[in-house]
């Protein structure tokens, strides 16, 4: 994975999911909007997995620069 790919994937996993997670969790409670609490459990899922990729990634890149 290039840095580039790295830097992104990180910026997504730690802002805009979390982000837009929230957005429609709080949006869908004053709106009425379906599906709030399945959403939100699926838009954290994505987020915890694309963590643990990144974290493996990271982990293994540090481990070979030693």
């Amino acid at each position: 994975m290039s840095n580039k790919v790295y830097d992104i994937l990180k910026w997504i996993a730690q802002f805009f999911l979390p982000a837009v997670g929230t957005l429609y969790f709080a949006i869908a409670g004053i709106w009425g909007l379906p599906y709030g609490e399945q959403i939100v459990g699926t838009i954290t899922a994505v987020d915890t997995f694309l963590g643990v990729v990144l974290g493996v990634s990271s982990y293994q890149y540090n481990k070979e620069s030693e």
